[in-house]
């Protein structure tokens, strides 16, 4: 195994996913503001899945967004 490799590929995944992520999650805000199916003010729950059927891997990472 070469850690530099593994270690870049993990990266560039966290990189994808975080800035591809807070992108929807932005664009899911603004569009539920603007149908004004959401205030604005509130907070959500939410769950990230990491999932890797090579590794065995299944696990979860709860959080919420909070809009104020």
């Amino acid at each position: 195994m070469n850690d530099e490799t593994f270690t870049l590929s993990i990266r560039k995944l966290l990189k994808t996913v975080g800035v591809g992520s807070q992108r929807e999650i932005e664009q899911a805000v603004a569009q539920a503001i603007a149908a004004r199916t959401i205030s604005g003010s509130e907070t959500f729950p939410a769950t990230v899945r990491l999932h890797i059927p090579g590794l065995q891997l299944d696990v979860n990472f709860d959080g919420e967004i909070r809009l104020e």
